[in-house]
């Protein structure tokens, strides 16, 4: 029989240094990994409340694969708007207020320069 302790310590764990990585990070890439630690501490408690002897659903593994198709959709949602986000501003830091001018711009192509064919 598997002791339920040593999972949960793990997921706390698991969990604790996903929120740190949530809360300290300005790279949006590690902010990324941060959330995913957590959705891992969650899959982790699913599947340890899931096997324990005596539970009459086994709806924790069901349950983790959901959580798994999520967090793939999610990451690949969040890695689009970062790479856009870095094509446009030329970082990715969190903190940094992007200049809305610089952004309204580079859309616009009548403000782009043109170049005057050489004689």
């Amino acid at each position: 029989m598997i002791h339920l302790e040593l999972p949960a310590a793990l997921a706390a764990l698991l969990a604790g240094i996903g929120v740190y990585g949530i809360l300290a990070r300005r790279n949006a890439v590690l902010v990324l990994i941060g959330v995913e630690l957590v959705l891992n501490a969650a899959n982790l408690l699913l599947v340890t409340a899931g096997s324990r002897p005596g539970s009459p659903f086994s709806a924790g593994p069901v349950l983790t694969l959901f959580v798994i198709t999520i967090a793939a959709a999610e990451i690949t949602v969040a890695l689009a708007i970062i790479l856009v986000m870095f094509r446009r501003a030329g970082h990715i830091d969190l903190t940094r207020v992007p200049d809305t001018d610089d952004l309204d711009d580079a859309d616009d192509p009548e403000s782009t320069p043109v170049r005057e064919a050489a004689p």
